[in-house]
């Protein structure tokens, strides 16, 4: 089994366990195939997640460290003063806490009974007092990354839209406005020579919150409801469990795959 996938979580992680948590994540999941979601926080087996992308993890982590210097200074990195937008990086007690993964922006949905939560990469503030949600990005394609038009881009949209909820509900002013700063690794150097050249650029995205609270109303009636959902047409991973399954079905038993330690093909009978 990969060390990156246990398909089996405990119940302390599952819906209704002492540790589980509506994301910012599965609230997407909930959007793209709710038979997934439910599959994921109900049953307690999620997607098979796909391979770590530590460039970008590296990308985001340099991201921080340069936007926290001019935190600490209060002074505008950059590319602020490049795309004229008066904004500093916000500088607050919790701000270290509301970039962990498992800890983030949280708020008990009072509705529902839910702690909704989400991690942000940074936030940036205007002479308002309005608070500007960032993320960052980090890819390598042609041209000039200045707008986000791919249907996939929703995935960005929503995150961001999250972000900007939640800390409405902690009580903050937040701006429409948010912002993407995206770095975009160039492949027109003539030599790699063991580094990588990045144009970073700042993508501006209004958002709009107000399907995120009918949303975590649905989400929770999906959770509380026995009956799995349909899954959603479009899920990959749906029709795949449907096809393997119909196949092993119709099959009468399946062979395992032998291994080094296990020379022998060894039978088993198909629980699928």
């Amino acid at each position: 089994m990969s060390q990156f996938y246990k398909p089996d979580r405990g119940d302390r992680w599952n819906y209704g366990g002492a540790a589980w948590k509506l994301s910012r994540s599965k609230i997407d999941l909930f959007l793209q195939c709710p038979k997934c979601f439910y599959v994921d926080n109900k049953l307690g087996t999620k997607r098979p997640p796909g391979y770590p992308f530590n460039l970008n993890s590296a990308v985001d982590t340099l991201f921080k460290k340069e936007f926290d210097v001019h935190r600490e200074a209060g002074t505008k990195h950059p590319i602020m003063e490049e795309y004229g937008i008066d904004v500093v990086p916000f500088k607050h007690e919790n701000m270290d806490t509301w970039r962990e993964v498992f800890e983030g922006i949280q708020h008990v949905h009072k509705a529902t009974g839910m702690t909704i939560m989400g991690a942000v990469d940074d936030i940036w503030v205007n002479p308002e007092g309005e608070l500007i949600v960032v993320d960052y990005k980090s890819t390598s394609k042609d041209g000039k990354l200045d707008k986000l038009d791919a249907d996939w881009h929703i995935g960005y949209k929503r995150q961001m839209e999250v972000y900007q909820w939640l800390l409405r509900q902690n009580g903050f002013k937040v701006s429409n406005t948010g912002y993407f700063v995206y770095a975009n690794a160039s492949t027109k150097e003539e030599a790699f020579n063991a580094k990588l050249i990045f144009d970073v650029t700042l993508i501006p995205y209004k958002g709009d919150d107000s399907w995120v609270e009918p949303t975590i109303l649905e989400a929770k009636a999906c959770l509380e409801d026995d009956r799995v959902p349909k899954a959603d047409d479009d899920c990959d991973y749906c029709r795949y469990r449907e096809f393997v399954g119909k196949k092993l079905l119709n099959s009468k038993r399946e062979k395992s795959v032998p291994t080094s330690h296990a020379p022998k093909v060894v039978k088993k009978e198909t629980l699928f």
